[in-house]
């Protein structure tokens, strides 16, 4: 394992909000992560013409009091004296995309958190296609969260519940940096004993050569199933009932490709559970 992979920390996450209740679910997983890698969290809104309220933002300091990890009616310091920076920022477009991106080029995020609607890859904002177009355009390590999937982290006490993670392995792209990203998550996180499972949607002479790491605790496993890979990732990440699916992508590759999405992307369109993608070359990766 590279010695410098495990150096690399999270110190500033990305939430783009469109104040729904899949994005609620996504925002605690933002918090949460922001709070056990003491990152700074900026949550933006893009106001499309209705009139938005700071008060409509998701309470960072309601939330933490309902996590019992600040007392009632605390003040702002006390989210700042858990080592964390939270800002809440209105950015007002026609095009939400362009607004995420342009926030993204000014201040840069290690990690990306967000809802979506699956089939279309959409957030609420004019019903256009957002989540996918950001993850392509920001290069960034991006972490969606279905509409409808209650996710790793609840919302209700902040617990975590990742005990299962699916990772699909090609010899193309590397599908080494999502290995290290998941045993960065493990440790990050502080995660019990679970198992992450290697799937190699193929046959096993053409199982590309990985290397695991063995100071996570977790249980390493390696399948080797044919057939389609969308297919085959999905059947695979329920029968083993996976809470996470983390994934390398370096965006279309061919024709078909282009006109379907990448594998990742089709995979994000009905997995039941978070996606974790990875483009080759981000900070994380």
């Amino acid at each position: 394992m590279n010695p410098n992979s495990t150096t690399r920390t999270i110190e500033s996450i990305f939430h783009p909000s469109d104040f729904s209740e899949a994005s609620e679910v996504a925002f605690a997983h933002a918090l949460k992560i922001a709070l056990v890698t003491q990152a700074k969290l900026s949550i933006l809104h893009v106001a499309t013409g209705a009139n938005v309220k700071w008060q409509d933002f998701p309470g960072v300091r309601e939330t933490l009091t309902q996590w019992k990890l600040i007392p009632k009616g605390s003040p702002k310091t006390a989210v700042g004296q858990l080592g964390i920076d939270v800002r809440k920022i209105i950015a007002s477009s026609n095009n939400p995309v362009n607004a995420c991106i342009g926030f993204l080029e000014k201040h840069p995020a290690d990690l990306i958190v967000l809802a979506v609607r699956q089939h279309e890859g959409r957030m609420r904002w004019l019903q256009k296609s957002v989540g996918q177009p950001i993850v392509r355009r920001s290069g960034q390590v991006t972490l969606f969260i279905p509409h409808g999937v209650e996710g790793f982290v609840s919302w209700r006490d902040g617990s975590v519940t990742l005990r299962n993670i699916l990772i699909p392995i090609a010899s193309k792209p590397n599908p080494q940096p999502s290995i290290e990203a998941a045993a960065r998550l493990i440790r990050n996180l502080q995660l019990p004993v679970g198992t992450v499972t290697l799937l190699h949607a193929g046959t096993a002479d053409e199982t590309p050569a990985v290397r695991t790491p063995d100071d996570t605790g977790w249980k390493w496993k390696s399948l080797t199933r044919t057939g389609d890979p969308v297919e085959t990732i999905l059947r695979i990440a329920g029968q083993v009932a996976a809470d996470l699916i983390v994934m390398t992508t370096d965006g279309p590759d061919g024709f078909l490709d282009g006109l379907r999405g990448t594998t990742s992307e089709q995979v994000l369109r009905k997995a039941r559970c978070p996606a974790a993608i990875l483009p080759v070359g981000s900070m994380l990766g």
